[in-house]
């Protein structure tokens, strides 16, 4: 096979397993956060809920997010071993450092998880709110070094995304206290 269509092929299913460990880890927070709420319901929601959480949030741990984040690094590690070019360029140092980033936030989560499965809750659902927050940041400074790779163009977007996270903590703030005053 040419090298370029493996290439192709390769850059195709890290895509895919990227697409899927980003949802797997937007999804698994959101479930932390329905978690929480669930344990201050009263008997006998709480005990059905949680039951019901910690069985969702293992099904979509084990068999979304942790796969496809191996998956999405075996098939990162494999373009750059046909293409090792890419590791002299500081784009790439940038994007793989956020990688390294998002791998501790999978690990955080990881530990998250643990607790939630013994039903020891560390974080109201606001706090698993703005966690929720972290990966969304990561995948759009990824996607913006990735795509446009000048140094000059990718500090721009991560200012922009600085800007980002300064309107997402002011949205959750703003949703809490209408859901505060809802209630």
């Amino acid at each position: 096979m040419e090298i370029t269509n493996l290439y192709g092929i390769v850059k195709s299913l890290h895509i895919i397993f990227v697409v899927t460990w980003f949802a797997g880890l937007f999804y698994i927070v959101r479930l932390f956060v329905y978690h929480a709420e669930a344990d201050t319901r009263n008997e006998p929601d709480r005990s059905i809920l949680i039951k019901q959480f910690q069985l969702m949030e293992w099904r979509l741990w084990y068999i979304i997010g942790w796969p496809s984040m191996v998956l999405a690094l075996i098939f990162g590690l494999w373009m750059l071993y046909l293409l090792p070019g890419y590791l002299t360029q500081g784009f790439m140092h940038v994007k793989l450092a956020m990688v390294a980033l998002l791998v501790v936030y999978h690990f955080y989560c990881q530990k998250l998880f643990n607790q939630l499965q013994q039903n020891r809750i560390t974080k109201t659902s606001t706090g698993f709110r703005v966690l929720n927050e972290v990966a969304t940041l990561l995948l759009i400074a990824i996607v913006f070094v990735i795509v446009l790779r000048s140094t000059l163009d990718w500090i721009w977007g991560v200012l922009g995304i600085m800007g980002v996270a300064v309107v997402m903590m002011i949205a959750i703030k703003w949703y809490k206290r209408i859901r505060e005053r809802n209630n």
